[in-house]
């Protein structure tokens, strides 16, 4: 089964997201990260997707909400549509459409990510978690910054 093509459409899915969902490795780029993401959500590998949330916003995932979108969707192709890896020193942004069918009909989920680079892996920045921090907290992405110094702006 390993040998079948990755669902990010990269490789075969050995060679490609399954070692980043194993924990063998860690994605080098964000976009490499968002197409393990969309990969995870085909896999239903609903602990990677919460692994490589940002740490301070793991907490306040919708966990079941997360598992029952993954399953209940046959994810058809991703589309990278354009990859900022650099905009700043420590974020990210991926520009994506994920196609999928929910069902009833094919849908396209397009979304522009964010992503922070933190003690030498990269998470995603969640805008849809109820985030509960001041500009003036600790960020959370783990970093030593204020919030509104770090990944404020991203969300």
């Amino acid at each position: 089964m390993s040998n079948l093509s990755c669902p990010c459409g990269s490789a075969q899915y050995s060679q490609c997201c399954q070692p980043l969902h194993l924990g063998q490795k860690k994605a080098q780029t964000a976009e490499q990260l968002m197409k393990s993401r969309y990969s995870a959500f085909a896999k239903q590998e609903i602990a990677y997707i919460v692994a490589t949330t940002a740490l301070g916003q793991q907490q306040a995932l919708d966990v079941q909400a997360i598992a029952a979108w993954s399953k209940s969707n046959q994810w058809l192709k991703l589309e990278v549509v354009q990859a900022k890896e650099k905009l700043d020193k420590n974020h990210a942004q991926v520009e994506f459409k994920a196609h999928f069918h929910d069902g009833q009909q094919t849908q396209i989920h397009h979304e522009v990510s964010h992503f922070v680079y933190h003690v030498g892996q990269w998470y995603f920045l969640d805008p849809t978690t109820d985030q509960q921090v001041t500009m003036k907290q600790p960020c959370i992405c783990g970093s030593t910054k204020k919030f509104k110094q770090c990944c404020a702006q991203f969300l």
